[in-house]
């Protein structure tokens, strides 16, 4: 092969084409020197074995999820813990205990009847620390007449039904043969005047009508009263049981039941100092009033 080079290399001489073919023998070298580059090559796809790091990676994060498993559990303890105590609900029934307990007054006798009156403390407008008004008139009475509540003017006596209205009522009653003295108990059914922000009068609530109503009940119990005659629309659907925002018309006029005895509902005697041309259908009022009580009495005896 050496023969046939040179002879090559002879004859190219001569066609002058030497140089030529030593520029191309020259690559022929590089050509060689490629194979020496694949080794470097492969160097270079040596850093694809990066995978097996993930998979060394993997048995910390197969690890980890073992460390959540006792985090619930520790969790879930306490969580448990604080659902099993009942401090916060005995905490919560201790906040409403502080309210005294409701007397029993169906066998209180007048003094027993009149301290619990003083020392309630059940609706709004006792607790406001006003004065209670109790009742007056014959203790053994025909009659229970009773007002929704009491004014200012009573508060400051002492007594329900006082002033011009009161002189009003005991004409109303003299009119028909009744006297505070010796056939009447008057009342109030709310027994703390209502009062507002100012100190004015205000319409009692359901829960004030409530609270008072045993102690007018027992009232009527203690003085054997035979009939029942509401003064005003507050009184009328506080003892009847219908709103307090009802017209009083709704109850006028007939004869109701309050208990087992009659109730007559008529106008409240300040009511009729402003209406004068009402004391018609007061007095109407008090005649039914007067004719059921006699019947009433009349099955009593």
């Amino acid at each position: 092969m050496n023969r046939l080079s040179e002879r090559d290399a002879a004859f190219l001489a001569e066609m002058g084409i030497g140089p030529l073919w030593s520029l191309r023998a020259v690559p022929e070298t590089p050509a060689q020197a490629l194979p020496e580059a694949a080794p470097e090559a492969a160097p270079r796809t040596e850093p694809q074995a990066a995978p097996a790091v993930p998979e060394q990676a993997a048995p910390p994060a197969q690890a980890r999820p073992l460390a959540p498993p006792p985090m619930p559990r520790q969790v879930a303890e306490p969580a448990a813990r604080q659902a099993w105590t009942p401090p916060p609900s005995a905490d919560s029934a201790w906040g409403a205990e502080p309210e005294p307990a409701r007397p029993d007054v169906s066998t209180m006798d007048w003094a027993a009847l009149r301290q619990a009156i003083a020392a309630c403390r059940h609706c709004s407008a006792c607790s406001e620390g006003r004065k209670p008004v109790l009742g007056a008139g014959a203790r053994q009475a025909r009659w229970l007449v009773a007002a929704g509540t009491a004014s200012a003017a009573d508060e400051k006596a002492g007594e329900p039904l006082t002033g011009e209205p009161g002189k009003l009522l005991d004409n109303m009653l003299a009119a028909v043969g009744m006297s505070r003295e010796s056939d009447v108990y008057v009342t109030a059914l709310v027994k703390c005047r209502p009062a507002n922000v100012k100190g004015g009068d205000r319409a009692p609530t359901l829960d004030e009508v409530a609270a008072c109503r045993p102690f007018l009940e027992r009232e009527r119990e203690l003085s054997g009263a035979g009939l029942v005659l509401t003064l005003g629309q507050v009184a009328a659907d506080g003892l009847l049981g219908k709103p307090l925002s009802e017209p009083l018309a709704g109850s006028r006029g007939a004869v109701h039941r309050f208990g087992d005895i009659p109730l007559v509902a008529t106008l409240h005697p300040g009511e009729l100092l402003r209406r004068g041309a009402d004391k018609a259908l007061a007095w109407a009022d008090l005649c039914r009033a007067r004719a059921a009580g006699e019947q009433s009495d009349g099955r009593a005896g």
